[in-house]
């Protein structure tokens, strides 16, 4: 049984139970899994009635919704290749990867999202909503069409950090697989659980990752609630009560700052207790903690704590975080919360996942160990290479980039990293990242960005520059102040050797953004369009300490 025909069974069993739910203003809205299947069945109507067949592809361009979920299924169900698109994106750079994929139809959330596409691309082939899709009539529910595990599913689209973005080909073996590896691990964390496993999902269902959460929990027969206004995020995640959910770094950061400037506000006993409870945490992880440290973690834990968790998620047993190496001292402070942090390492051509955290097994700062099935080991450069059933068949239509990357049956990730006597992995940088000064030092970037946002009070971003330079200088972001920033920075310089310190920055109030064009998708740092977005100020910087 693939993995759709095993989410069809799911759903005809839970006929009269709630699968997927949205968190609206007024509350809940859920559709039990007979209405789930019905939507599926008026897209596959209209799929058919439109032309497409087994193989042809179909742009989904709309934010999550129950309509999204049923819309990517039908597409599948069809055997027909999705190509999801990410609904906050440039129209121009939509543009450009839906004249790559050449999709034979494009589905639209709503009507302004076809007309920017349509403004952008005159010659796009026909564009349609998803009012006019879930307008047919529910057919006969039918079996999904046979799928060969060579048989093609998705493209989606990389971020496109350094160049342009590429579509990555999964197939339905890649899923099976995948799907396999990730219930597993979802065992492990609700083992003892009874009763309705409950999750919140707010990450954009065409992200790789986003997109395989989904087909678990529908696989799982957990019961997914998506957020439809990340606005709301705090109250719709009440709403959800959720045992676990899927996160990146920046939310887990913004968590962890708003509860400690709350804490701060407050002053007092609150204060002095959380200070010192914190303090004797960390010195717990390092060792050195006294009897006067236990004492104080005794009595936050009984008098501060409980109520700090249960603003996250009174039913919470984990957070489960991926897309960007976590901070090692994040993930600890959610663990002095009493709340474990699972990481998950992975890319888009490993469909999502490499390495995940065992529930109760996890190290502060690493990333897990592989999935079982698959291998991993470090090349060149402690290049992190991975070969097994979840890698991607190849770049659409681009040979010579797919040649690049798949060789000798490994996939060359661009990712370094270090493995422990453990067999966890740590993430420390990307070889196209490496900052080479004239001086021939090469420097990775990530590890120094890390501890300027730590240092600098305020720091939303970090980004170093200094390639073909002769020292590193930073763009910092947020509400900064200069000086605290230079106090900030020569104090991070005092443990770096002299190559490796800031010797110039620049302070800019506003954030980088994906509508920006400084960030790619799903929030990584697009450098070289950093640096050129801010050549005046670099200009400045250098000739300042050249002088």
């Amino acid at each position: 049984m693939n993995f759709l025909e095993d989410i069809f069974a799911k759903l005809e069993r839970a006929a009269n139970a709630p699968v997927l739910q949205e968190a609206r203003e007024l509350g809940l809205a859920a559709v039990n899994g007979a209405e789930l299947r019905a939507l599926i069945e008026s897209a596959r109507v209209f799929l058919r009635n439109a032309g497409l067949a087994k193989g042809d592809r179909c742009a989904v361009l709309a934010h999550n919704s129950i309509r999204w979920a049923a819309a990517d299924l039908a597409l599948a169900a069809e055997g027909i290749v999705a190509v999801p698109l990410y609904a906050r994106q440039a129209p121009r750079e939509l543009a450009a990867m839906l004249r790559d994929a050449a999709p034979k139809l494009i589905l639209a959330g709503d009507a302004s999202l076809a007309e920017a596409i349509r403004a952008e691309w005159s010659d796009a082939p026909r564009c349609v909503t998803f009012e006019e899709i879930f307008a047919s009539p529910a057919g006969t529910p039918e079996p999904p069409v046979s799928l060969a595990d060579s048989d093609p599913v998705k493209i989606i689209y990389t971020s496109g950090t350094s160049g342009e973005a590429k579509g990555v080909v999964l197939t339905a073996g890649n899923v099976n697989f995948m799907l396999g590896c990730t219930k597993q691990r979802l065992d492990q964390l609700m083992r003892g659980h009874s009763g309705t496993e409950r999750v919140f999902h707010y990450l954009p269902f065409c992200f790789a990752a986003s997109w395989i959460a989904l087909l678990t929990f529908l696989s799982r027969g957990s019961l997914p609630t998506l957020s439809m206004d990340l606005n709301r995020l705090q109250a719709e995640m009440q709403l959800a009560q959720p045992h676990y959910f899927l996160n990146v770094p920046t939310l887990l950061e913004r968590v962890r700052r708003g509860i400690e400037e709350n804490i701060a506000k407050r002053g007092g006993a609150i204060a002095k207790l959380f200070g010192s409870a914190r303090t004797s945490w960390f010195e717990q992880e390092a060792g050195t903690l006294n009897r006067f440290g236990w004492m104080w973690l005794g009595i936050a834990r009984a008098a501060i704590f409980p109520s700090i968790r249960k603003k996250i998620g009174a039913n919470l047993k984990a957070l489960i975080c991926g897309s960007a190496p976590l901070s090692r001292d994040t993930q600890m402070f959610f663990g002095m919360l009493g709340i474990q942090v699972l990481q998950v390492y992975g890319l888009t051509e490993t469909t999502a996942i490499c390495t995940m955290d065992v529930p109760g097994k996890s190290e502060p700062g690493w990333v897990g160990s592989a999935i079982p099935g698959m291998e991993m080991k470090l090349a060149e450069n402690q290049e992190i290479i991975v070969r097994g059933p979840n890698v991607f068949s190849g770049y659409w239509n681009r040979p010579q980039e797919t040649a690049k990357v798949l060789r000798g049956g490994w996939f060359y990730t661009g990712d370094q990293g270090e493995v422990n006597a453990n067999g966890n992995w740590r993430i420390t940088g990307r070889i196209k990242n490496l900052i080479i000064l004239n001086s021939g030092h090469n420097i990775a970037p990530e590890p120094i960005e890390e501890k300027l946002l730590k240092a600098i009070p305020g720091a939303q971003q970090a980004v170093l520059i200094g390639n073909g330079r002769s020292y590193l200088v930073a763009v910092v972001t947020g509400q900064v102040q200069t000086t605290e920033a230079q106090a900030a920075i020569d104090q991070v310089n005092g443990s770096l050797p002299h190559y490796k310190q800031v010797r110039a920055f620049h302070i800019e109030p506003n954030v980088l953004t994906v509508e920006g064009g400084l960030l790619t998708a799903n929030g990584k740092l697009k450098r070289d369009a950093i640096s050129a977005h801010f050549t005046a100020q670099l200009g400045m910087m250098y000739r300042e300490k050249s002088a």
